[in-house]
């Protein structure tokens, strides 16, 4: 029986896919790969071995064009299959086709897809690579909403509102982003990022000890040119 273009589920075929996702959760990435395109070749209407050959490619071999194939072939066949959709957004984003990844991630979202914190934080990726900046800083805002506390966020919607002219707001986020983080926790590129726009409002003072701060926090495995770059901020300031 099929419905939508998606063939009914063939019981024997779920312990085949758990031997696919053990091969793959162990390591076994070839023996993973081998056994789910045999499966996907030999049934060439049921999406959920086509999705899950694009996954395999994609998410555990790296291989973002290759799966395109099967994400495609499978929004033929079930355009509502929008566990594919966001998987072939990921996938547009990282072979640089950031305007088809954002029309999928649109999509998406129109359609009320659950993992909205995902969405909109991918969105804002490809929204910056396109140069769209506003439109990124709106999601990265909505991403937000989702996990208010996130320092990472917090980051990349400060340097979205830096890059607007929107200093004191990106300030704002750095400093809710330190907020977060206590001791040996704290980021020093956080502070190297917060000093430099301090420097731009003309706090002098304010840059001068988030260098301070950032040179006391730096810690072995931090990028040298962090370093340097701490180094060369608290020189100038």
């Amino acid at each position: 029986m099929e419905r939508n273009g998606r063939e009914a589920w063939p019981p024997e075929m779920s312990e085949q896919m758990r031997e696919v996702d053990r091969l793959r959760r162990s390591g076994r990435y070839a023996s993973a790969l081998a056994l789910i395109r045999q499966l996907a070749e030999a049934n060439p209407r049921q999406v959920r071995l086509l999705s899950e050959l694009g996954q395999t490619l994609a998410v555990w071999g790296g291989e973002p064009a290759e799966a395109l194939v099967w994400f495609d072939r499978v929004l033929e066949l079930a355009p509502g299959h929008n566990t594919t959709r966001l998987h072939r957004a990921l996938a547009l984003a990282r072979v640089g086709r950031h305007a088809e990844a954002v029309a999928d991630f649109d999509a998406l979202v129109a359609g009320g897809y659950r993992k909205a914190l995902v969405i909109h934080m991918k969105r804002a990726e490809s929204l910056e690579a396109l140069g769209r900046v506003e439109e990124a800083e709106r999601d990265w805002t909505l991403a937000l909403a989702e996990d208010p506390a996130n320092p990472w966020l917090l980051q990349q919607r400060a340097g979205a509102r830096a890059r607007l002219g929107r200093l004191e707001e990106a300030v704002r986020d750095l400093t809710d982003a330190l907020a977060t983080q206590h001791g040996e926790e704290v980021d020093p590129e956080l502070l190297w990022e917060r000093g430099r726009l301090r420097e731009r409002l003309g706090d002098s003072g304010g840059a001068r000890a988030d260098f301070e701060a950032g040179l006391a926090a730096f810690r072995e495995g931090d990028p040298p040119a962090l370093l340097d770059a701490l180094r060369a901020g608290l020189r100038a300031s």
